[in-house]
């Protein structure tokens, strides 16, 4: 089930940014959620392959990634070990795949819902951030996949798990249907995504409607809509937090980027 939440206060956003789980057999807090943000209510979940390819994407992703393994082998040998590999370092790099891009950190997730190319949309168009739960997601996962996960303590999959239990995206296809997703952890290939602190959901083929699944298949998935009217308020507010362009995508570009925003005016 996916439950709405409307956001039109700062303090609906501080509800959201500190509402975390508390483990009671560790005395600590320690949630099971991951975020993510769009700059657009009107936008849907959805892979950046069905974007590119749209109803072709089936049939060109294997080039996509034989392409791609091709022509960054070279910077890289490893990547034709494992198709899990690929796909990570090409999202990572802007290629078309299937992954689809969750964060752990709220903070990071509202960055990206209040972040617009251009600055004037801040203010004109509601915003949203998804939540879900991991642990919420994996009661869905085959029972293969869920006994990795249990023998190591973990919610998520690490390339080398993956590929131990599928490899190759048919095996993964033919296992989920359109009723499950793995989540996986990427390598830290740089600090980008170390400060993003990120996570990929592997969408199965079958899989054509997200927030379908979500809505059926999962009971902790929250909606978080935020009005245009905070927006800009927000966004002030993560700016002041160090939460910026200029920390998440180090570098000049993503520090020209915040400071094209801080002078920005309205």
């Amino acid at each position: 089930m996916i439950k709405t939440v409307v956001i039109d206060s700062m303090e609906g956003v501080m509800r959201l940014i500190s509402d975390q789980e508390f483990n009671s057999e560790i005395n600590r807090v320690r949630s099971a959620f991951l975020y993510r943000g769009l700059p657009d209510v009107k936008f849907s979940l959805t892979t950046s392959i069905r974007m590119n390819c749209k109803h072709l994407y089936k049939e060109l992703e294997p080039a996509v990634l034989r392409n791609f393994t091709k022509y960054a082998s070279i910077e890289d040998p490893t990547l034709s070990t494992s198709v899990w590999k690929q796909m990570i370092v090409g999202q990572h790099y802007g290629l078309p795949t299937r992954l689809m891009d969750w964060t752990r950190s709220p903070l990071i997730a509202l960055h990206f819902a209040h972040s617009e190319t251009n600055f004037d949309k801040l203010g004109k168009r509601d915003c949203v951030v998804w939540r879900i739960d991991m642990r919420d997601v994996n009661r869905n996962l085959p029972e293969k996949y869920s006994e990795v996960l249990k023998s190591q303590n973990s919610y998520v999959f690490s390339v080398e798990q993956l590929t131990s239990i599928a490899d190759s995206l048919e095996e993964y296809d033919n296992d989920m249907g359109n009723s499950a997703l793995a989540n996986i952890e990427p390598p830290s290939l740089d600090q980008r995504i170390i400060h993003q602190y990120s996570l990929f959901s592997v969408i199965p083929n079958e899989m054509t409607d997200i927030e379908g699944f979500l809505d059926v298949h999962t009971e902790k998935t929250v909606k978080y809509i935020i009005k245009k009217e905070v927006r800009w308020d927000v966004r002030d507010m993560l700016d002041q937090l160090n939460i910026s362009e200029r920390t998440i995508y180090p570098g000049l570009d993503g520090l020209s980027r915040t400071l094209a925003r801080h002078y920005f005016v309205k």
